[in-house]
């Protein structure tokens, strides 16, 4: 993977709940210290858009989609291992 890959990812979030807010600060901080200018996220609110949860197969939220770089995965969960999270996105070693 090639250090300037630009990240797309997709967060579903039910509105404002802890959980969904607690994701998006843990994605937020994660994106600022090891993809600042590399990222973008789309923010999917299925309070707003349900039907995207039917449509995207997605059962539980919050779920974060990683778009690109190819392959896709997704992570379930406030995202607050970030190991893990840095791991899904090939960056473990940006964290040793």
């Amino acid at each position: 993977m090639s250090k300037r890959s630009i990240f797309k990812f997709r967060l579903y979030v039910t509105g404002d709940t802890q959980n969904s807010a607690q994701a998006l600060a843990n994605l937020t901080a994660i994106c600022r210290e090891y993809l600042p200018n590399r990222h973008h996220v789309e923010l999917v609110n299925l309070l707003q858009e349900p039907q995207r949860a039917l449509a995207d197969g997605v059962l539980m939220t919050p779920t974060l989609v990683i778009l690109s770089p190819s392959p896709v995965r997704t992570i379930v969960g406030t995202l607050n291992q970030t190991d893990l999270v840095l791991h899904a996105l090939g960056l473990e070693t940006a964290a040793a």
